[in-house]
């Protein structure tokens, strides 16, 4: 990943994968674990509804994709 400046950025690790391992080493089954994991963020995601509502402009990146733009999709099973 590139930042808008052209400087290169790390991207981090999801921390989804450290609470992941977390709630399996407290016995929590596995099954719920998605659910957990979104809700979880629906703080995050309603403080950015209400910040784009309440500057009535969209939130975005300040990245730019540098990967390729004519990349062909290959089905899952074929990767």
């Amino acid at each position: 990943m590139t930042s808008a400046a052209g400087v290169p950025r790390k991207a981090g690790l999801e921390v989804d994968r450290f609470s992941g391992a977390a709630y399996a080493s407290m016995g929590i089954p596995t099954d719920p674990f998605t659910p957990v994991f979104a809700l979880s963020r629906a703080a995050g995601w309603a403080a950015h509804l209400l910040e784009s509502h309440g500057h009535n402009r969209l939130i975005r990146p300040r990245a730019e994709y540098t990967g390729a733009l004519d990349a062909r999709y290959a089905p899952f099973d074929q990767r």
